[in-house]
């Protein structure tokens, strides 16, 4: 009994309020984006490329968010064409672009520093006056999930052109 209230302190003292833990903690990737107002663009998405279901996984993972209006950045009838069914591969390699396989805190990401991402390209981090970004998308929200973070980001990180 004492081991439960203590653990029920815990939850309330870390997290406001047990309910907020589980928002917070033990939702997946997935089940926090479909539920973000922020993301039904990603969500759209993720779900015309067959790729929700992967990041219900276990991970962990390290997903980088764009909100509706980093899309919306994107040139003209740009989101419109990607999820098209002909479009698919192309838009699930973008959408492997935002993640990469473990977990990393904002803080722990250096200046220069690249990752390999899921698409097997790699993507560079900037650090600069405590702000962090990756390839030119600012991280300006970080939500921890059952497997893994979500960075939210101002930005789309498009994978490296060919060449």
């Amino acid at each position: 009994m004492l081991r439960r209230t203590l653990l029920a302190s815990l939850l309330v003292l870390c997290f406001a309020t047990p309910a907020a833990a589980q928002e917070t903690v033990w939702k997946t990737i997935t089940e926090i984006a479909v539920g973000s107002p922020d993301h039904t663009t990603l969500v759209a998405a993720l779900k015309a490329a067959d790729y929700a279901e992967s990041l219900k996984n276990p991970g962990p993972f390290t997903v980088f968010a764009p909100t509706n209006a980093a899309f919306a950045k994107l040139p003209p009838g740009t989101v419109e064409t990607l999820v098209k069914p002909e479009n698919k591969e192309q838009l699930k390699k973008i959408l492997q672009h935002h993640v990469m396989v473990s977990t990393y805190e904002a803080k722990w990401f250096k200046d220069g520093q690249s990752f390999g991402m899921v698409d097997g390209t790699k993507a560079v981090m900037s650090v600069k006056d405590g702000k962090v970004a990756i390839s030119g998308a600012n991280i300006v929200a970080s939500i921890r999930c059952s497997n893994g973070i979500i960075h939210v980001v101002d930005a789309v990180v498009l994978p490296p052109e060919k060449k």
